[in-house]
This record gives structure tokens, C-alpha cells and sequence, in this order.
């Protein structure tokens, strides 16, 4: 599927035909790091499908997942660091096979100014992961390790589309900034509560979640 087919209830016919001259079009495998920690900003993804995975890396290597980026969307923090010129500060990991938009940055600027489908979707873009960041916050600040966890699957479900999460305990662990021992422990209570299902490396979510 080109542009202009996946993206005509988004954007204008004008940016749509720029979209078919300026963008390309790449593919990338799980696992596949797309931006690193320091790097620059040359293009903003924009993902026709899969899940990109954005996150903090700290000193000692632990990963923070921030959000997830998925079909029809983008990176905030790639419009940020690139509308100001700045090293990324996020690492931007596939989830899954991924197929995205690479948009040169070098063209943002003109679209900002020529097109006022693109103003909105970076604004929009902007405005929603402000919102997850915030929820982040509270949930580091206000709740209890195991309603995080458990924020954290459902967030984890809903962005690849399935009940059944493909994890182990101990990546879970590093993406919630905590140990695989308390992950385990929480996990089982979950599961003896009949809100999830443990099998090797991976879970599943029940209705009761």
C-alpha cells in the first residue's frame, strides 16, 4: 500500500503527491534499532504497520519504555529533536516486523508552514505522547509497582493487537526500571488471580485483566 492510499483520510492530495517524491519507504526486522541515544535525527517514521518500542536507556544500560509508536503514527520526540536539532535522546526499537514512512527532516520546516493536514498531525502527535508521558509520571509517582505492571501489559496488548504477550520476566523487569524477582512474584499473583495466563517467555491476558 502506497501514501497515498494509506494515509488520503489524513493528509491533503498536494502532500500526499510530495509524500510519493520526497519519502521512502523502509522495512525493518524485531529487534531492529531504527534510532539510538545520541544519533541524529535525520527522519521521522511514521508507521504503516507494526509497533516501534520508544524508550530511556540509563548509565548502566536499563531500559524506561516511554511509549509505543504504531500504524498511522509517529515519534514525538523525533519532532522535537529534529525541529530544534538536537541528538535523540530516546531509543526507538521494533517490536515486531515494522514498515514505516521515513520523512526527511529536512523537509519538516516547508511542511509546517505549506500544509495544514501535517501542522495537525504533528501537534496531535506532540499532544498525545505529552498525555502518555504524563501517565508515566504519575504512575512512577502515584502507583503501586503491581497496578503499573499491570497498566503496562494491558498498554503492551492493546499495541500489538493481541492477548498474548511475547516477553520474559526479566525484559519486562528492565523496561519497569525493576528486578526479575519482583516481576515473577507479581506475575504469579496475577496469575493465581485468573487475570493471566505464564507459559515459557510468554503471557497471556484474560478478560478479568
Amino acid at each position: 500500500m502506497n501514501a497515498a492510499q494509506q494515509f488520503k483520510h489524513i493528509f491533503e492530495p498536494e502532500l500526499l503527491k510530495e509524500f510519493e517524491e520526497n519519502v521512502k519507504h523502509v522495512s525493518i526486522k524485531e529487534g531492529d534499532i531504527i534510532l539510538d541515544i545520541g544519533q541524529t535525527v535525520r527522519v521521522i517514521p511514521i508507521v504503516i504497520s507494526g509497533t516501534l518500542k520508544i524508550s530511556r536507556i540509563d548509565e548502566d544500560g536499563k531500559e524506561l519504555l516511554l511509549y509505543y509508536v504504531s500504524s498511522n503514527e509517529s515519534c514525538a520526540m523525533t519532532f522535537t529533536c529534529c525541529m530544534q536539532q538536537f541528538p535523540s535522546e530516546v531509543r526507538a526499537t521494533a517490536e515486531d516486523d515494522v514498515e514505516f514512512l521515513a520523512v526527511p527532516t529536512a523537509i519538516m520546516d516547508e511542511w509546517m508552514m505549506k500544509y495544514r493536514t501535517w501542522k495537525g498531525f504533528v501537534m496531535k502527535t506532540i499532544r498525545a505522547r505529552f498525555s502518555e508521558l504524563l501517565k508515566a509520571i504519575d504512575q512512577l509517582a502515584f502507583q503501586k509497582l503491581d497496578e503499573r505492571l499491570i497498566h503496562y501489559l494491558k498498554e503492551k496488548s492493546r499495541a500489538t493487537g493481541s492477548p498474548l504477550i511475547n516477553l520474559s520476566h526479566e525484559q519486562i523487569a528492565n523496561e519497569m526500571a525493576s528486578s526479575r524477582e519482583v516481576i515473577s512474584r507479581l506475575l504469579k499473583r496475577l496469575e493465581m488471580e485468573n487475570k493471566l495466563l505464564l507459559y515459557r517467555n510468554q503471557i497471556k491476558l484474560l478478560k478479568e485483566m
